[in-house]
């Protein structure tokens, strides 16, 4: 895109440094610009915002930039290809949105809402009568080699005058500003999500701009959704349960799955939280199988089935597609709705709407040709360096070939590659957009751009979210949009001439049911729930104790060498990175930092404080959902302090290596003191606390036994036991109760059998006693006791019934405090059995259907 010079002339008494944010702005001579004429002036719609923008110094666009991208990074906004839990791709967001005037949109509106009832026949036809093949409109081999066609939908409906549900379509303006689409997402179309998040965040850091600007609401459009969603099980249900679909967190728009179903209200569920049982799907809950009528997909077609689709699948449910043919489940989008992404459709979908409906489209398609015409190919032969190369089916990941963008060879040997399959590839014009005004490096910036809008079907007719998701490209340099990962977004604003009317609200009624179905959780949420908060418990006393190693090493008085090492053992066992210091010579006890630094850096390996805190995280993002805005910066905080950890520990051990865990364990405290007091009291609570008071449990019996079953020299032993209570905060209520009387049986009164410390044996016991009384399925009134509720009792018993001076007794023969041992062994051996039940009982399930054979084709 060539340019010319700069195009606005800022007022003359302007001096300060606003007139830097339009200084450098380049008109385009190949491209429409969205906001300025050829002439250099304004256009009307445009106006209020740039000149508000104008009454911004630097300095505040600087501001409100950051502050938009802080509160996405707050929010968990990101679009994540890596499976990196400390370093997510937060989602980016271009302040100055995208705006169109009311008139112009109603013009598009009406040609996207003709386009989806288009789709939708289309869809229709190619699961059913297939009139277009019969006629010769569409070539058979589009259709019949595409994977994306599933002959096994063949005559599968869903309920409603529509198949198509939900219908994304991008579209790019060409030099005369008219939009063209160049390209349809049927399958599980995503960005909605994004653009609420994206006006939700813009509408926080500019709220007066957007107030005064007379913006389309977004909130009609959802309510539009949920709505089809609520009607599409009505055939047999009143109450339906909704659920949405997801193929986990390491999915790249896991976030806005996430967002879209708390914003719905719906559980979101992987496939295997789901199974399929006497012709149903039901959700694996808490309170066991609760059936589902309805899913939001965001799984792609042939992933949805392990037993009629991809058996290699790891994110489908098996047999669901003989539920949907049966008509007990309503999936939307339809299976088999992803061969309507294919590009090829595009050059016979003006002679398509006229064999369906007799009449043309009003936002027309950019200019296509098939490869598999020898017309078409011949064509693209001599004009490639003019046209975009594009695979008839869309992959993951699969870049389009841009032909101006080619030399001699690569032109020579992209023409070879279509010649071998040439029915699998198709060309379009390139169009290069128009381009659209970005604040960067201190001023406007002229980028192109792409917008994706949406419609979902609503009654007899389709309905469009005013707006969408804008995308431009990060670098002058760059003509082309790159996908989601690497663009920038912008909110995209439809004008309204006068204030926009409040819609109504989904009925009462409707709500009300929503409400009372989420009581059943998925398994896998509070599994991950009760994970997340043994990590985080394990993590902290670790940090804790290591923090106190460094600070005993690096004290007054030297460390003797016999409390050294039995410390140094402690960590490692603490830990659980063996076998590290247990088995050490002595030149590792007198030079340990190369081991510590690993105990606490080494994210690979298992029971470090970075695996430990990675492992929490991750947890954390499997039910980012569930997750509140203040435990996200917590988390967000967690990441910040890792990094910085990695970064303290290049080197070696820092000089005060204590101070360097200091942020760590004040944000694992942060994080444990709000959900203690900000969380409401569910299920999804409770399996957190019983991870945590379990993990606490189980740190604490093993702290024990690793520092206090071995006897040492009475100034040894004191340095130890205080050593100990310092590590899980004990250390001055020590002294106030004892004084100066350092005796091991008072330690372990206090760590032990201390009801009101909230970090005994005792209380920690007492908390899972109560938590397990509220888990369903727990009493059963002619079975007794359950298994875990059995052990919890006699593990209460056990520590009730100590005689803590006959634990400090010091056997003849192993010379230790073999009483302590053992009684802290089997505590430790009641506790992981205990966990063992919660797990078999609650999170653990028998798996469905399987398929006989293997089925993992791709079309040719």
């Amino acid at each position: 895109m060539q340019s010319q010079s700069s195009i606005v002339n800022t007022p003359a008494d302007d001096t300060s440094s606003a007139p830097a944010l339009f200084s450098d702005y380049e008109m385009p001579t190949d491209a429409f610009d969205e906001a300025f004429t050829e002439d250099r002036q304004t256009r009307p719609h445009w106006e209020h915002l740039l000149n508000s923008i104008r009454g911004l110094t630097n300095d505040g666009m600087v501001d409100r930039q950051a502050r938009a991208q802080r509160i996405l990074r707050e929010d968990g906004a990101t679009y994540n290809l890596t499976s990196d839990p400390l370093t997510p791709s937060v989602w980016s967001l271009d302040l100055i949105p995208n705006i169109i005037q009311s008139d112009e949109w109603r013009q598009i509106e009406e040609g996207l809402a003709q386009r989806s009832a288009l789709f939708d026949l289309i869809l229709k036809d190619f699961y059913g009568p297939r009139e277009l093949i019969k006629s010769g409109t569409l070539p058979a081999e589009i259709l019949f080699s595409h994977p994306g066609f599933l002959r096994q939908c063949h005559n599968v409906t869903t309920p409603g005058p529509h198949q198509l549900l939900l219908h994304g379509v991008d579209m790019v303006r060409d030099q005369t500003g008219q939009f063209q689409i160049i390209g349809d997402r049927t399958q599980a179309p995503s960005g909605a999500g994004y653009a609420l998040e994206n006006r939700t965040v813009v509408s926080r850091v500019i709220p007066s701009i957007f107030r005064d600007s007379q913006v389309h609401r977004l909130s009609a459009f959802f309510h539009s959704l949920k709505g089809m969603l609520s009607k599409l099980a009505s055939e047999w249900t009143e109450t339906p349960r909704i659920v949405m679909l997801t193929p986990g967190a390491f999915s790249s728009t896991y976030f806005e799955q996430a967002y879209m179903a708390n914003y719905l209200g719906f559980p979101l569920v992987q496939g295997s939280d789901l199974t399929v049982r006497n012709g149903a799907v039901w959700m694996k809950s808490l309170s066991g199988l609760a059936r589902v009528d309805v899913i939001l997909r965001r799984v792609d077609d042939a992933y949805c089935d392990q037993a009629e689709l991809r058996t290699d699948s790891m994110l489908g449910v098996p047999g669901l597609l003989e539920v949907v043919r049966a008509g007990n489940v309503a999936i939307a989008n339809p299976l088999g709705s992803g061969v309507l992404e294919t590009p090829a459709l595009l050059k016979f979908l003006p002679a398509i709407s006229r064999f369906l409906t007799g009449s043309d489209l009003a936002l027309p398609s950019v200019s296509s040709w098939w490869c598999g015409d020898p017309e078409d190919f011949n064509y693209v032969t001599h004009n490639i360096e003019n046209l975009i190369i594009k695979s008839a089916i869309r992959h993951a990941n699969q870049s389009s070939i841009y032909g101006h963008t080619l030399n001699e060879k690569q032109k020579l040997s992209t023409l070879a590659m279509i010649k071998k399959h040439p029915h699998l590839y198709t060309a379009q014009s390139y169009i290069p957009g128009s381009v659209a005004p970005v604040w960067q490096d201190g001023g406007l910036q002229a980028r192109p751009s792409i917008l994706r809008a949406f419609t979902v079907s609503d009654q007899d007719h389709y309905s469009v979210m005013p707006g969408g998701l804008s995308r431009v490209s990060n670098s002058v340099r760059d003509k082309i949009v790159s996908p989601l990962s690497s663009s920038t977004s912008k909110d995209t604003w439809i004008l309204a001439s006068e204030p926009e009317k409040q819609t109504a609200q989904l009925s009462d009624k409707l709500i009300l049911q929503d409400e009372a179905l989420q009581t059943n959780l998925p398994s896998r949420v509070v599994e991950n729930l009760f994970w997340m908060g043994r990590y985080a418990e394990r993590a902290e006393l670790s940090t804790r104790l290591l923090r106190t190693l460094f600070k005993q090493m690096n004290g007054i008085d030297p460390l003797p060498a016999e409390s050294r090492r039995l410390m140094l053992e402690m960590v490692s066992i603490q830990t659980g990175c063996l076998p590290g210091f247990t088995e050490a010579d002595d030149a590792l006890i007198d030079a340990p930092d190369s081991e510590l630094v690993s105990i606490i850096t080494d994210g690979n390996r298992p029971g470090s404080i970075k695996a430990n805190l990675q492992a929490m995280i991750n947890c954390g993002e499997q039910v980012k959902e569930m997750l509140s805005a203040d435990t996200r910066i917590i988390i967000n905080e967690l990441r910040d302090h890792i990094h910085e950890l990695d970064r303290a520990y290049t080197n070696g051990l820092p000089a005060a290596p204590e101070e360097s865990l200091d942020s760590l364990v004040t944000s694992l405290l942060a994080l444990s003191g709000l959900n203690h007091e900000s969380m409401l009291r569910g299920l999804d609570w409770t399996f957190q606390e019983i991870g945590r008071r379990t993990e606490r449990a189980l740190q604490t019996a093993t702290l024990l036994r690793s520092s206090l079953t071995k006897p040492l020299p009475a100034a040894q032993q004191q340095q130890v036991l205080e050593s100990v209570l310092l590590s899980v905060e004990a250390l001055i209520s020590f002294r106030r109760r004892y004084r100066n009387r350092a005796r091991v049986a008072y330690g372990l009164e206090l760590l032990m059998l201390d009801s009101t410390n909230p970090r005994s044996l005792i209380y920690q016991i007492n908390q899972l006693r109560k938590h397990i009384k509220k888990l369903p399925r727990n009493n059963m009134p002619s079975a007794g006791l359950s298994p875990e509720n059995h052990l919890i009792i006699k593990s209460l018993n056990d520590i009730q019934l100590a005689d803590l001076d006959g634990l400090v007794q010091v056997d003849r023969n192993t010379q230790t405090r073999l009483p302590l041992e053992q009684l802290m062994t089997q505590l430790l051996e009641q506790l992981e059995q205990f966990t063992v039940f919660i797990s078999e009982k609650y999170f653990d399930h028998t798996a469905g259907p399987h398929s006989l054979v293997e089925n993992n084709w791709e079309g040719h």
